[in-house]
């Protein structure tokens, strides 16, 4: 459909930019919330520094954050900038679904995994934790829309390879770690959110996806400059599995290409 016309074009991928964005916004508030173990169905979003109700010009995805200089208008502190990145992350994310599968099932699909893998990165980046409770939202979905795969078996067994052969081989490795340097090594939510991300990607996405997500973590350390602060490696891996979902399939056949198969 997208390709009917440019306006019909345009005008898909602006509402897509819009409601992710939208997104983008309320799953930082829903996963601040969670962190902090505020009531997610009740209460008014605030600052996050005074706990003033904002109100509606408070409220718009990117502009309300450029228009006020990234501060409160209430009390003059700082916002985090992780506000306007997550609103421009959902709504680059909900564009690129867009353009790969157009009008479909599958970008519902893909827009539902980017709402999971966005909460889960926001809530590590808050509080380095990722609640099993988006996890298992991440799940449902993906056995919900197994009901319209042509073949639900195939892509079942696939996707349980996936969660299971990469997080479970990785939890392998990190136990050994563990057992030399005597303490934890890596965070039971980053297992648990690979053995998610393997349920979209199947076994040889998932470890393309792990792959990529090591470098992004080792890169995201090196430009913090911390060297003895923990590093939240929930976003590498979303960022990794969406960057996996959209191109997974050329680099695993260009990979393949190489050996003649």
């Amino acid at each position: 459909m997208l390709r009917l016309t440019p306006f019909i074009k345009m005008y898909c991928c602006t509402v897509a930019a819009l409601l992710g964005a939208c997104m983008g916004s309320f799953l930082n508030c829903l996963a601040w919330r969670t962190v902090h173990g505020e009531s997610v169905l009740h209460g008014r979003s605030h600052c996050d520094v005074c706990g003033h109700a904002l109100g509606v010009r408070d409220l718009v995805p990117v502009l309300s954050y450029v228009c006020s200089g990234g501060k409160c208008r209430y009390c003059g502190a700082k916002l985090s900038a992780r506000h306007v990145w997550g609103e421009l992350a959902g709504g680059a994310m909900f564009v690129s679904a867009l353009l790969k599968y157009d009008i479909s099932l599958q970008v519902l699909e893909a827009w539902l995994l980017a709402c999971v893998l966005l909460a889960c990165a926001f809530a590590d980046l808050e509080g380095y934790i990722i609640p099993d409770r988006f996890l298992l939202f991440g799940a449902g979905v993906f056995i919900v829309f197994l009901v319209w795969e042509p073949e639900p078996l195939h892509r079942l067994i696939q996707g349980a390879l996936g969660g299971l052969a990469v997080p479970g081989a990785l939890l392998a490795v990190v136990l050994m770690m563990e057992k030399r340097m005597g303490r934890e090594a890596m965070g039971g939510g980053d297992l648990k959110l690979l053995a998610l991300t393997g349920l979209y990607l199947g076994w040889m996405g998932n470890l393309l996806c792990l792959l990529l997500a090591c470098v992004l973590g080792i890169c995201a350390g090196l430009a913090s400059g911390r060297r003895d602060a923990p590093i939240p490696w929930g976003p590498s891996i979303a960022a990794a599995a969406w960057v996996t979902l959209l191109t997974g399939d050329r680099v695993l056949q260009w990979y393949l290409s190489l050996f003649g198969m």
